[in-house]
């Protein structure tokens, strides 16, 4: 039998372990101890549990070991085999085409510190040309002609940037010499 410390409830099941009333936790009773309800000052019941479980103990037998995959043996004299087709991407070489986008991307955003563009924007145009060609005449190997034409666009950009501010440049000057 279990008794609640709060409300004074005896239950009679030795399976329930809080109060249905108010969820406190039940005590055991018994007849000696006198049945007072608990004040807010009181103490919370100790609760004296039993020991702990192990769950992973010391001593398990250790499992099966894991063998490595390999592949099916291969089919006998008469046998016709199986194969399953799997398909490769294909790894083309985009090399050049990288490097073409990279220096023209270069040549627009830092290619303006020192006319540093001007070794870019070349490199990118010659790199960007030379990769297209390859993917033109061996588009089995080469790919990336998208980041080739973006590379060469670049470069070709920032040529018509320094134009336009050359032009602007040399108006201004001409224009503030007629003052």
């Amino acid at each position: 039998m279990k008794r609640c410390p709060r409300c004074n409830r005896i239950y009679s099941e030795t399976d329930l372990n809080f109060c249905l009333d108010d969820g406190e936790v039940l005590a055991p009773h018994s007849d000696e101890e006198p049945t007072r309800p608990l004040r807010r000052d009181d103490p919370p019941p100790t609760i004296m549990m039993d020991s702990p479980r192990a769950t992973n103990p010391i001593g398990w037998p250790a499992g099966q070991p894991i063998e490595p995959w390999r592949p099916p043996p291969a089919p006998g004299v008469g046998q016709q085999a199986q194969f399953t087709p799997y398909l490769m991407p294909r790894s083309l070489n985009q090399t050049l085409a990288i490097v073409s986008m990279c220096l023209g991307i270069g040549s627009i955003t830092v290619g303006w510190c020192c006319y540093a563009g001007m070794a870019l924007g070349p490199a990118a145009l010659i790199t960007g040309f030379i990769a297209l060609t390859q993917i033109k005449n061996d588009p089995d190997t080469y790919g990336g002609k998208p980041l080739a034409i973006i590379g060469m666009v670049t470069g070709a950009i920032y040529f018509v940037g320094l134009f336009v501010f050359l032009l602007i440049y040399i108006a201004a000057i001409i224009g503030g010499g007629m003052q």
